[in-house]
């Protein structure tokens, strides 16, 4: 598996992003298949179930947990490469910071699933602007 992802161009930009290896990589290309179908790269949260539910009627209007409407073994991939990030990533990355700051705030639980949506949205745009991850703003330069 890893010696595939290796040879896969777009896998192995993937790989680049903290948490995400051959697995994921390749199971996010193989899911997704043209990264065009998705206008706007925030909508690939949605599309993987990564978003909350949402409840109106009349009056009432709240946010529920996860809608996991997608695909349940890409989500769950995409948690456990947020949950590496968060705890076993030792380089700094202003991704990490972020969630860090979040699981403080919020709770390590809603900070994995902020992370793994960031994750799928940004896996998304450096598929589509064929790039690599940029660890610190100077790399962006």
């Amino acid at each position: 598996m890893k010696k595939k992802a290796e040879t896969h161009p777009v896998a192995r930009r993937l790989m680049t992003i903290p948490g995400v290896g051959a697995i994921v990589a390749l199971n996010f290309v193989a899911l997704i298949d043209d990264p065009s179908r998705f206008r706007k790269a925030e909508n690939v949260g949605a599309f993987l179930g990564l978003t909350p539910r949402r409840h109106q009627s009349g009056e009432i209007d709240w946010s529920g947990r996860v809608s996991k409407c997608g695909d349940g073994v890409m989500r769950s991939l995409l948690f456990e490469s947020a949950t590496t990030l968060i705890t076993r990533a030792r380089k700094f990355s202003a991704l990490k910071s972020w969630a860090v700051r979040l699981a403080g705030r919020r709770g390590f639980a809603k900070a994995a699933v902020a992370t793994a949506r960031k994750l799928a949205v940004l896996m998304l745009t450096l598929w589509k602007n064929e790039t690599e991850f940029a660890w610190t703003k100077e790399d962006l330069a």
